[in-house]
This record gives C-alpha cells, sequence and structure tokens, in this order.
C-alpha cells in the first residue's frame, strides 16, 4: 500500500469502525426500551457507553442523545416526566413506535417545516412512502416543477423522509441519506429535512 493511499482507506476505515458503534448503539437502544420504560441505571448506562465513544460523540443521533441525558441526570434524579421524554427519544433513534406501524423518526426534521419551494429546487425522496411509490412521489415533484435526485449532495434543496421505515432503518441507504444531509445542515448549509407529510400538504398546495 502506497503512503499516498493510506490516509484515505483510513479514513474508510474509520468509517466503518464508526457504522459498527452507530449499530451497536441502536441495538442498545432497542434493549434498553425493550420494556417500554428506562430507568436511572439504564439512562446511566446510555450516558456512560456514549462518554466511553466519543469518537461519534458529533454525529447523529448520539450527539443528541448524550445533550439530552447528560441534562436529565445532571441532577442525579430521572423524575418521571424525564423517564417518559426519554423512553421517546430512544423510540425515535430507534424507528420504534410500539403499538403502531413503522414511522420516521422525526428527530432530524427542520422545526418548523418550511415552505417547500418545488420550482427549480432539487429533492431527494428516502424511506418508504405511505403516498405511493417512489416513483409515482418523484412524478409528483417533477409534475410542480422540482428535480429529484438519488443522493443527497451540496446541490440537494430538500430531503422527504417517508413515513413507512423498517425496524433496521438505520442500517440502510435511507439512514445514510439522513445522516448526510444532517451533516450538511450542521455546517450552515442545504437541505431543508421534511416528513412526508408536510412535503404531501405542500404538493397539495400547489394545485
Amino acid at each position: 500500500m502506497s503512503e499516498d493511499k493510506s490516509p484515505l482507506f483510513q479514513r474508510f476505515g474509520k468509517s466503518r469502525l464508526d457504522d459498527r458503534k452507530l449499530d451497536q448503539l441502536l441495538g442498545i437502544c432497542e434493549g434498553v426500551i425493550a420494556d417500554g420504560t428506562v430507568n436511572r441505571a439504564e439512562a446511566q448506562f446510555l450516558q456512560s457507553w456514549l462518554v466511553k465513544n466519543a469518537d461519534i460523540a458529533e454525529k447523529w443521533p448520539a450527539n443528541v442523545m448524550l445533550a439530552r441525558i447528560d441534562e436529565m441526570l445532571a441532577d442525579g434524579v430521572l423524575d418521571d416526566d424525564e423517564q417518559g421524554e426519554l423512553v421517546k427519544l430512544l423510540m425515535d433513534v430507534a424507528g420504534i413506535h410500539v403499538g403502531e406501524d413503522k414511522t420516521a423518526s422525526t428527530l432530524p426534521l427542520c422545526d418548523p417545516a418550511p415552505d417547500l419551494e418545488f420550482s427549480g429546487s432539487r429533492f431527494v425522496l428516502t424511506g418508504k412512502f405511505a403516498s405511493g411509490t417512489r416513483k409515482e412521489c418523484e412524478a409528483m415533484v417533477v409534475a410542480v416543477g422540482g428535480s429529484v435526485a438519488k443522493n443527497v449532495t451540496k446541490e440537494t434543496d430538500v430531503v422527504v423522509v417517508g413515513e413507512l421505515v423498517s425496524d433496521s432503518w438505520i442500517h440502510e441507504s435511507y439512514g445514510r441519506k439522513i445522516e448526510k444531509a444532517v451533516e450538511y445542515r450542521e455546517e450552515g448549509r442545504r437541505p431543508n429535512i421534511v416528513s412526508e407529510k408536510h412535503w404531501a400538504d405542500c404538493i397539495n398546495r400547489q394545485g
């Protein structure tokens, strides 16, 4: 292996390691909320794990989780309201909604959701859509003047997250697209990240 290639391979190696750690974090979240509750000991375990794995602490969703758990445990107590909030956070991260169909996590969505301009805007659709097949949804965007791309780039204006996802969404291209969009957004760039429902409402107003 030549020296000029080694940094590239090191970067790819770190990326794979980070992916494995994020996969492990997802598994931990699923295990913690398997009984539908989170106690203080479990919250402290999550906090400890996130601190020990500081190399992914700046990546979503680890950054969101650590900040919220630190805040909740600052007084050494996890009260009922905080327990409920933490359960919801872990369910969102894992894409789990107990007793309901799987739906998209709302954590990375823009809040408030912006009004969408379709003419001249580039969209990326990710996840499974309740509004129709992927081709049908892409055709809706084109019909009102927008364009559709397969991957998130610096030129992407809007990422639309489909309402239906699988248990392992974070392992799939769906999760990777959101992760990339969040990275760009944290750098002060586009894209906006919106739910299918918001996107569909804006599409309907075009008529």
